[in-house]
């Protein structure tokens, strides 16, 4: 994560008490995909301003196909971050042949808002991918749920926890990714600096913790984290319960590596290898990974 998740306590005092917005609304404009470009889409308008959507198109794309589609989200606290941090990883795994997207959610430093209502946004950026799957060429029961740190959040989030939807959405659009592939993902939000002793803060906390919602239909999930960063033991938690209940779960760990590890070289070729082995395990992709491993690259370890 960008910044620190000390701000959580500010962010969730906030929030004391959360009220579920009535003024939102997912755009419905018919999209135009195009074969190898990037294109931008306004998904949502909020009392804050519209949020947009990056969509990278394979070079073979057409808008009748049926491809797997992954979303992207960006890290920062729920305070900062843009859409530019998951640009490679788009870029790779449209090179193998799905459709990317990365979207805008809305944030501290730029909208002045509370983790409730990025984890809302993400839920209705899956929503509006899913509902858009025929135009951008999409299986809407292939899309993958991914991000980083608070963005690792928001798409386990989608995935775990009901409620928490924009009022005015249409339901019948389900807004949980089909898998999930997140790197140092914050799943637990209980016991980050929130001292205070109203029941609502530590109720918003609760609520917002996608491991407490964790039920048998979770989707797959892979989970990446460094075994230096102090969120490495929510991920071994994560995978505890999930074999507690029944899920498939994996999780590798780096060692020695901070949070966010992942966004340099060589761990960013080499998580994605990992996911894309994660993926084609699924039967989203197909063949061997094509991404290059720098020489001498480490090597990621599977918990168990």
């Amino acid at each position: 994560m960008q910044t620190s998740l000390k701000t959580i306590a500010w962010l969730c005092a906030m929030a004391a008490s959360p009220v579920w917005p009535q003024d939102t609304e997912l755009t419905k404009d018919k999209v135009v995909g195009e074969a190898g470009k990037v294109i931008e889409c306004v998904y949502k308008k909020t009392p804050q301003g519209e949020l947009k959507m990056l969509i990278h198109f394979p070079a073979d794309w057409k808008a009748s196909d049926t491809r797997p589609g992954i979303v992207f989200f960006f890290g920062g606290g729920w305070r900062s971050g843009t859409p530019a941090q998951f640009e490679p990883q788009a870029k790779y795994l449209v090179s193998r042949g799905m459709v990317a997207a990365r979207p805008e959610y809305r944030i501290q430093s730029k909208h002045n808002t509370t983790p409730d209502k990025a984890v809302e946004d993400g839920k209705s950026a899956v929503r509006w991918f899913r509902a858009h799957a025929a135009e951008l060429g999409v299986d809407p029961q292939r899309i993958v749920g991914s991000g980083g740190s608070a963005g690792g959040h928001l798409a386990a989030c989608a995935a775990m926890l009901d409620g928490l939807e924009a009022a005015g959405e249409d339901a019948a659009i389900s807004s949980k990714p089909n898998a999930l592939v997140l790197f140092n993902p914050v799943v637990d939000l209980r016991g980050l600096g929130i001292k205070s002793g109203d029941t609502r803060r530590k109720d918003l906390t609760a609520r917002l913790s996608p491991i407490l919602g964790m039920k048998k239909e979770t989707p797959p999930t892979i989970l990446f984290y460094g075994t230096s960063d102090k969120f490495c033991e929510q991920g071994r938690a994560f995978l505890a319960r999930s074999k507690e209940i029944g899920n498939r779960a994996e999780l590798f760990v780096a060692e020695g590596m901070p949070h966010g590890f992942f966004n340099k070289s060589p761990w960013t070729e080499v998580t994605l290898r990992q996911a894309d082995r994660f993926l084609v395990s699924l039967g989203y992709l197909t063949g061997e990974p094509t991404i290059v491993l720098p020489a001498g690259a480490p090597s990621l370890q599977q918990e168990r």
